[in-house]
């Protein structure tokens, strides 16, 4: 059997190969920090409006040229302390954090926030209870994802959360994302994208517990 820290070079060595940041953090507080930091040093994220690349007129052109202003974090999965935790860092920092109506946010979620039920050191594939619409939606239409996985829910293989999993399957409805890397896309020429279908990054924290 694989030793805590054997599984976290397996996974963190995976995951980077699929353009995955992979940090260590102590605390919660810690994983807030780095979060909100990175939401503050990234330019806010822009709705792509179709026809702008054609001639247009001047009003519709200032509406291309447009940018938002305010940053949106997105963290659906926090209890009531750790949100109003949360929430004060972004509020210094002039970020509105969101847990619910990530609909009304669909062209402008900076970070997605979650927290990770197990991790597969193998692939370096985070498994995250997606049951809810705010945590799917945080996971796949934000610039940039940043999942907590606490170092205990490390596994070697897929197969080491099989039980685990049939487990929570026995409660429905259930619906579980399997995540490996930012999203990443190629086409008919095998032009690799990133960001596509989900975010352009994904950074995991590795929490102690």
């Amino acid at each position: 059997m694989e030793s805590t820290q054997d599984l976290i070079q397996t996974f963190s060595t995976a995951a980077q190969k699929v353009s995955a940041v992979v940090c260590q953090v102590s605390t919660m507080r810690q994983a807030f920090a780095y979060t909100v930091d990175l939401c503050e040093h990234k330019e806010a994220c822009q709705l792509l409006i179709a026809g702008c690349q054609e001639s247009l007129s001047a009003p519709a052109g200032d509406l291309c040229e447009r940018k938002q202003q305010q940053k949106v974090m997105a963290a659906p999965q926090l209890s009531e302390e750790q949100f109003q935790h949360l929430e004060a860092q972004c509020q210094q920092r002039g970020i509105d954090l969101v847990c619910n109506g990530l609909r009304d946010h669909l062209a402008g979620i900076d970070i997605g926030f979650t927290l990770v039920d197990f991790g597969i050191a193998e692939t370096g594939t985070l498994v995250i209870d997606s049951s809810r619409e705010a945590v799917r939606l945080a996971t796949m239409i934000s610039e940039v994802h940043v999942a907590v996985l606490p170092k205990s829910q490390l596994r070697s293989t897929a197969l080491d959360i099989e039980i685990e999993l049939r487990e929570r399957f026995a409660s429905l409805p259930s619906y579980y994302a399997f995540i490996t890397g930012a999203s990443r896309t190629a086409d008919i020429e095998r032009v690799l994208a990133l960001g596509v279908h989900g975010p352009l990054e994904l950074h995991i924290l590795l929490l102690d517990e």
